[in-house]
């Protein structure tokens, strides 16, 4: 039998493994070679968004601070108003000692006390204006320190808000590349679009897990008609000479020798209907595919092959649309199924029949009444070589399952001990156009 090979999902990757490098070693990612250096990437967010909130805060502090210190010392005119004074007391000094009128006296005198009230007032404002410098520089100074503290709590829940769901999307595709289950989590709060996002990747992580499963259940199919092909070829070619060695046997034997020239007459027919099984499971249904009246097909299959002993029930929907398929296959697939159903039943039971049409597929049902199938052996009935038969091969119910797969169809099992089995195969209404040969 041909050794089973599982696929090797690293085949696309052995080409990346630098010379210098032992075998069987990877080197890592590119990518994962830079982000070994770099800080988590919650920290980077943080300290990004920190800045982004810090940086013009600053400046448009600092411009403001230069402004209105640049705009206090133009207005501040004090060392202006020193010199105005220091002229007008010389002015005023001056007029004093000339003879004046009382009106001019008292003119100088309103003079001098405006001048004297202006450089006071001059001097009180450059007081104020180096006092408010520091009332600005300590305001920019809190303003800063609160855009800072309102930056940083802000940061911080964006940057968890951002950083967990993405760090768990990142463990995620490390489960989908070891093709590990992604675990069941709640769902949680937060943007939508995150729960968009792990919704997708569970159902990639789902289609890809399928498509695994099917490319491996395709290579051991493969491999299992492969050694079936083989089987039945080597074990038909002895068989010839036997048969015609058996119908010599019978008519020049011995009456003594008959009993064993008919032991060898069963053994032969038995391995000759073996090597018809194998070779049925090594082949694919091939030739042209046809319409096929399924409620018919199942009618004459369940007259043919269900003994006169156990009763048979047939319900079929009215007006059943054609299946198009392979005729051939369909029959051995349900003559093997009904086979089954013989067996379990025993010299007593009932078999049940029913075809329905629905959803886009005809559905065959054969229920029988008898011993059950246990739990641990029903998940494996649809595997080759798997029988609780004497002498059986265990291909029956194996050529039922590829003739379903072949006709993009499924078969499927329930069964409980004691009480019965029933096994549905589900054929689909393929157009003409469409159905494409497999």
């Amino acid at each position: 039998m041909n050794e089973m090979r599982k696929p090797n999902r690293d085949a696309g990757h052995s080409g990346d493994s630098p010379a210098a490098e032992g075998p069987g070693e990877k080197p890592a990612p590119e990518s994962r070679r830079r982000g070994a250096s770099l800080a988590p990437f919650r920290s980077r967010l943080f300290a990004t968004l920190i800045l982004f909130a810090l940086v013009p805060t600053v400046a448009v502090t600092l411009v403001w601070a230069g402004a209105a210190s640049r705009a206090l010392s133009l207005l501040s005119a004090r060392s202006a108003w020193e010199r105005i004074a220091q002229s007008g007391e010389q002015a005023v000094a001056a007029t004093r000692s000339a003879p004046l009128t009382v009106a001019g006296r008292e003119a100088v005198r309103r003079h001098e006390a405006e001048l004297r009230q202006s450089v006071e007032l001059a001097r009180r404002f450059d007081y104020v204006a180096g006092r408010s410098m520091r009332l600005v520089v300590a305001g920019a100074v809190l303003v800063v320190a609160l855009v800072a503290v309102g930056a940083s709590r802000v940061a911080g829940h964006l940057s968890r808000q951002l950083s967990r769901p993405l760090d768990e999307l990142v463990g995620w595709t490390g489960l989908i590349r070891m093709g590990r289950a992604i675990p069941a989590q709640p769902e949680r709060r937060g943007a939508p679009e995150f729960e968009v996002l792990r919704t997708g990747m569970r159902t990639m992580a789902h289609e890809l897990e399928t498509g695994r499963r099917r490319a491996l259940d395709a290579e051991r199919a493969e491999a299992f008609r492969e050694s079936a092909r083989r089987f039945a070829h080597e074990l038909k070619n002895p068989l010839t000479p036997i048969r015609f060695a058996v119908d010599r046997l019978r008519r020049t034997a011995p009456e003594e020798l008959r009993d064993t020239v008919e032991v060898l007459a069963e053994e032969a027919a038995r391995l000759e209907t073996m090597a018809r099984s194998f070779a049925q499971f090594g082949r694919l249904p091939d030739g042209p595919a046809a319409d096929i009246d399924v409620a018919e097909l199942v009618t004459r299959v369940a007259r043919s092959t269900v003994p006169e002993r156990l009763p048979v029930t047939i319900v079929c929907d009215d007006a059943l649309p054609l299946v198009h398929g392979f005729h051939e296959p369909l029959v051995r697939a349900v003559t093997n199924v009904l086979l089954n159903a013989v067996d379990a039943c025993g010299p007593a039971g009932q078999i049940d029949i029913a075809v329905r049409a629905a959803a886009a597929q005809v559905t065959i049902i054969i229920r029988d009444t008898g011993c059950g199938i246990p739990p641990d052996a029903l998940a494996r009935i649809f595997d080759p070589y798997v029988t609780t038969k004497p002498g059986g091969t265990g291909l029956g119910l194996a050529i039922a399952r590829q003739t379903m797969e072949a006709h993009r169809g499924s078969i499927d099992a329930t069964s409980t001990v004691g009480v019965g089995t029933t096994i549905s195969l589900r054929l689909p209404l393929h157009e003409r156009a469409d159905f494409t040969e497999s």
